[in-house]
């Protein structure tokens, strides 16, 4: 008795420093966050932000005034099939969280079976039902019915809180995706005002044209006259006819832009090709809004990819964790209750027929552990990307600041020079024009003046679609837009 004693105290030694190495689990890898932590004061050296002043908290509603292009953002955000995707992959993010949060509680399911056995007549369990009497003078039938049913309940123990951490990355890759969300929302309606603005653009252009294309038909009327009176020759009439036939063709040109923009537009908006409804008037006449960028620790808090990136981080830090986990024992409890019998008029003979059981395990990995090692350190290298991506993405987004903030101010120096260059060559049309009439000027000099001014002014409305579209760029990079 004492030798079965010390035996026992032997084996339960042995048990448990297995169990204690099978704790054993290597350590993840220390992120540090140095760009985070490094972010500048001020976007410029030369200017101070102010915190209290931020154009990327304004409410897209409030920072676009145009109402027809308030309607087609208002229909993106109905129809837009990218965020129609991106809506339910938050639903299947969701979907995670209630599976992880599922398997913290026990499953209990509920079940029937029937069955029937032989078992050899010499052995122990024949031997046994062959001498056992149900009855008196009925012994066990041969072969062996089985009829069953009950509950069936599993849990396993959180005692590391594994199945916890789990729950945790699960919530936070969820709210990742609802920031995935909002950034898709600022992406689409920055993509509607940009695309608007170069309709209105491209409008304004095919205005030009035309009115080009009048100026060169009155020109070849002129030199048609002259040719007549001996003052120009053939040469003058078939440039004008040349440079007439390249206005109208540049035209049809311009036509099949505007189509495709509209098209372009209409895809964002969910929808068949349609006419984009706008104001072509007044394109010139915008005043781009002035933008306050704040101070660059707010992209923090505002950009919607910066949160999501960090959420990411979060995730991928807790799926290292849980993944360390798995090195350790695991405890699992398993019950059933329920009514057993050979014929199922004995399943109502009670309590001789309720059956019951409870069973608790506790066991870990010993042998042969290259899953788990493999997939701690695929868990660990993923926690390291997402740093990465989480440094660029903060990097990133200052440079986009930054930069767009250097072309507003150089924008506005453009177009101004390219506002005096286009006054100037109108008034020096006119000029040519008055001296071609009176054949003191050479046809080349009339068509050289109206090609420059043509491309000044093409040029100053490609001016005012990008100071437009740049102020869009820097609402967006600062943050603004989804809300």
């Amino acid at each position: 008795m004492t030798n079965m004693k010390i035996y026992n105290k032997y084996i339960a030694a042995i048990v448990l420093s297995l169990v204690l190495a099978s704790c054993k689990a290597p350590l993840a890898t220390v992120v540090k966050d140095e760009v985070k932590e490094n972010i500048p004061q001020n976007f410029n050296q030369q200017e101070q932000g102010d915190a209290n002043n931020n154009s990327g908290t304004t409410p897209w509603r409030q920072f676009f005034t145009d109402p027809n292009l308030v309607s087609l953002i208002e229909t993106a955000l109905k129809n837009n099939q990218e965020l129609m995707i991106t809506l339910q992959e938050i639903e299947i993010a969701k979907s995670g969280v209630l599976a992880k949060k599922g398997k913290l509680t026990p499953t209990v399911s509920a079940g029937i079976g029937a069955g029937v056995s032989k078992v050899g007549r010499y052995t122990s369990e024949g031997a046994g039902d062959a001498s056992t009497e149900i009855e008196p003078g009925k012994e066990v039938p041969d072969p062996l019915g089985n009829f069953e049913g009950g509950l069936i309940a599993n849990w396993e123990v959180d005692i590391w809180k594994k199945l916890r951490t789990e729950k945790e990355s699960a919530i936070a890759h969820y709210l990742s995706t609802v920031e995935g969300k909002n950034f898709v929302l600022s992406n689409l309606i920055e993509e509607i005002a940009d695309n608007y603005y170069e309709l209105l653009a491209l409008d304004n252009q095919l205005e030009i044209i035309q009115q080009y294309t009048k100026l060169q038909e009155k020109a070849l009327e002129i030199s048609k006259i002259q040719k007549e009176a001996a003052a120009a020759t053939e040469l003058a009439v078939k440039k004008f006819e040349a440079e007439l036939a390249k206005s109208k063709a540049t035209e049809y040109t311009i036509r099949q832009q505007i189509t495709e923009k509209e098209n372009e537009i209409n895809a964002l908006c969910g929808r068949y090709p349609q006419t984009i409804v706008r104001s072509k008037g007044d394109f010139m006449a915008m005043i781009p809004q002035t933008v306050y960028t704040g101070i660059p620790s707010q992209l923090l808090a505002n950009r919607p990819d910066i949160k999501q990136a960090e959420l990411e981080l979060k995730a991928a830090k807790l799926d290292v964790e849980a993944a360390r986990k798995e090195f350790y024992p695991t405890l699992e409890i398993s019950a059933t209750l329920g009514l057993e019998a050979f014929k199922p008029s004995y399943l109502v003979k009670l309590p001789e027929s309720v059956a019951a059981s409870l069973v608790g395990e506790l066991a870990g990995p010993l042998i042969n552990k290259s899953a788990i090692k493999a997939n701690f350190q695929t868990a660990d290298a993923r926690q390291i990307q997402s740093l990465y991506e989480y440094d660029k993405t903060i990097l990133n987004a200052y440079l986009d600041v930054a930069n767009l903030m250097s072309k507003v101010k150089n924008i506005d120096q453009y177009y101004k020079l390219k506002s005096d260059e286009t006054k100037a060559l109108e008034q020096s049309i006119d000029i040519a024009n008055q001296l071609f009439r009176n054949s003191r000027a050479d046809y080349l000099e009339v068509l050289l003046n109206q090609r420059d001014a043509l491309d000044a002014k093409m040029e100053l409305v490609e001016a005012k679609q990008k100071q437009l579209s740049t102020v869009v760029d820097i609402y967006k990079s600062l943050g603004g837009g989804w809300k």
